[in-house]
């Protein structure tokens, strides 16, 4: 603390001030006026000196507080019960403490999240590219005849479908992850949100013989993005019409209430099993029946658009009976 200019600044200061007005004191009024001057100037600089040096000691904490929470110890709470400036600042030393210690755990969790997102893309991508090599090989023998030279061009374009597809999904899910996807704000007619999303799934249900029921009233409607819901409700049709059997039936249907519009799309399919339910919105997941073509991020997109947007969805399924999504987007003019 010696060492320290301001101190010894300030010690030439006092000493100024207190010689100065002890030589006033001798000089206009008694030596023994001078003498009590010095003596309180002494006493005023000791105490002061006493008080810089526990403000000096607890700054020295502080900056040792500080090193410990640089080099990451976040379990340091050196608040105190006490009231000044030095409380305050030790206050707010500990609430940035949380930030940080808050901030550290998010970066850890989206390390370990970005990890295995890259073990799962990679995972997914090596089986349709070793494919693809293995057939591109073949193709480029002379021994190969036409019908078989056929059947491997229409494969390779088949993974790479499937390869744009995952890529696809996986930029959107991405950016809804960052949050920077945009989700408009329209009036969305359901009856116009359904005919647009039945409607790839068409073709797929006719060549399996599946009945396809659409009820509801064409008044419905919520606030939403028309574009992002519609790929939602495709890839819950995309998982009923793979999980039910050719003859089957599909049926949507969808109401409004005070509170929430909710569309209900139910198959009369296999079923999901119990183990397998709490899990199905989670990406890369691929439950007991899921086919060998499944990747496992359909379901995962859905959920994210749909909670993207103040929505709800939840699942309810018997075995050999069939599987009912049930999507809710609440009336935002409640909150």
């Amino acid at each position: 603390m010696w060492r320290n200019r301001e101190i010894q600044l300030y010690l030439l200061i006092m000493i100024l001030i207190g010689a100065v007005i002890s030589a006033a004191a001798a000089f206009f009024l008694s030596i023994s006026t001078a003498v009590i001057v010095v003596i309180t100037s002494l006493l005023l600089i000791a105490c002061s000196l006493v008080f810089t040096s526990w403000r000096y000691r607890e700054i020295e904490k502080l900056s040792g507080y500080l090193r410990r929470i640089s080099n990451g110890d976040y379990a340091l709470d050196i608040r105190d019960n006490h009231e000044g400036e030095l409380s305050i600042l030790k206050s707010d030393i500990y609430k940035v403490t949380l930030m940080l210690s808050e901030q550290s755990t998010f970066l850890a969790q989206d390390k370990i999240k970005l990890t295995n997102a890259i073990s799962d893309i990679s995972h997914q991508l090596k089986t349709p590219l070793t494919s693809m090599m293995v057939m591109s090989d073949l193709l480029s023998g002379n021994q190969l005849d036409e019908l078989k030279r056929t059947e491997f061009t229409r494969n390779i374009r088949v993974q790479l479908e499937r390869i744009e597809w995952l890529v696809s999904s996986l930029l959107k899910l991405s950016k809804i992850d960052a949050g920077t996807a945009i989700f408009k704000k329209d009036t969305v007619s359901v009856s116009n949100l359904v005919e647009s999303a039945v409607q790839p799934m068409l073709i797929p249900m006719d060549i399996k013989d599946q009945k396809l029921v659409v009820e509801g009233d064409e008044s419905v409607t919520f606030i939403g993005d028309i574009l992002w819901t519609v790929e939602a409700i495709i890839n819950i049709l995309k998982n009923c019409v793979e999980h039910t059997p050719a003859g089957g039936e599909i049926s949507v249907s969808f109401s409004k209430n005070p509170l929430y519009t909710e569309i209900k799309i139910k198959d009369n399919g296999h079923g999901i099993p119990k183990e397998d339910l709490p899990y199905i919105f989670r990406r890369f997941y691929k439950g007991k029946n899921a086919g060998e073509d499944s990747v496992g991020i359909g379901l995962a997109m859905s959920y994210s658009i749909i909670t993207s947007q103040q929505g709800d969805i939840e699942v309810r399924s018997e075995k050999d009976t069939g599987t009912e999504f049930h999507i809710k987007f609440y009336n935002k003019a409640l909150f």
